[in-house]
């Protein structure tokens, strides 16, 4: 049986730190796109933003002050117990977690601001045994503002999926402060390929996909994007997007959905797995 308690300290204590650090795997991306980058003024961005987010480690503080909508995506085996409401335990620890973080969640018509941070966005896939684990993304407005849906025909194909990405990412512009991160969900619904697309975003940071027409795939998106010339911040060069990750799932014949997660740079996400007290 699960420590309900347990699960509150331990993502609580997830959450806070992963707010105050950039994934480490990005920070590596952001430091090799400054190497390549001969554009001055946009290399000297990516300077400013590795500073930023090396400043915000060494200090404990936060890397961005969005600290976003916290997204929690469960992992419950069937057959595990708890000792109280497990929805009540994910909300309690998003609470705490954001205790010293930016309270950016407000009723969308009164926006009226819940002050804790709360509710967070809660997907549960739930798997045989009884296993728990949590994963923590924190989706700051700016970049969620920026992506799409596009529910194409099928005889669209592949250089429509690649053309729609393009479309959003270009209209997009700097606003998401690019070198952005893209997930991409292509199938199901319009509903399941935006959820693909967030579970794209939570693979290690140029982690291809282990099909290779998929993989191909992501590397014929990244560099289509790039070629836009958006480049960090919006100042041009080779690097508007460092990675591209896309998940698929089945989908109707009449259909084929293309769903885009644009994440900034600012990446900032937890694991926890849980173990039975």
């Amino acid at each position: 049986m699960y420590n309900c308690k347990d699960i509150v300290l331990r993502l609580s204590e997830a959450i806070d730190g992963a707010l105050k650090k950039v994934d480490g795997d990005v920070l590596n991306f952001l430091k090799a796109a400054y190497e390549n980058e001969d554009n001055e003024r946009a290399k000297w961005a990516l300077g400013q933003i590795i500073e930023n987010d090396e400043v915000a480690e060494r200090t404990d503080s936060y890397p961005c002050q969005d600290t976003g909508v916290a997204m929690l995506m469960v992992t419950v085996g069937q057959d595990a117990t708890f000792d109280g409401p497990l929805a009540d335990a994910l909300e309690e620890g998003v609470r705490l977690g954001y205790k010293d973080g930016r309270k950016s969640i407000a009723d969308p018509l009164t926006r009226i601001n819940t002050r804790d941070n709360t509710p967070p966005v809660v997907y549960y896939d739930v798997v045989p045994g009884d296993g728990l684990t949590v994963k923590f993304l924190a989706k700051g407005a700016g970049s969620e503002n920026m992506g799409g849906v596009r529910m194409l025909t099928p005889s669209k194909g592949r250089r429509g999926i690649i053309d729609a990405v393009v479309s959003i990412v270009k209209e997009a512009g700097a606003n998401p402060c690019p070198p952005i991160l893209l997930g991409i969900g292509v199938g199901g619904t319009m509903d399941k390929a935006a959820l693909l697309s967030k579970l794209a975003l939570l693979r290690k940071c140029g982690e291809s996909s282990p099909d290779p027409d998929i993989a191909s795939l992501e590397r014929d998106v990244l560099d289509a994007v790039n070629a836009l010339g958006i480049g960090a911040q919006g100042l041009g060069g080779k690097h508007t997007a460092l990675a591209c990750a896309i998940e698929t799932a089945p989908t109707h014949i009449g259909m084929l959905p293309v769903a885009v997660t644009v994440q900034c740079h600012s990446v900032r996400h937890a694991e926890v797995k849980f173990n039975e007290r």
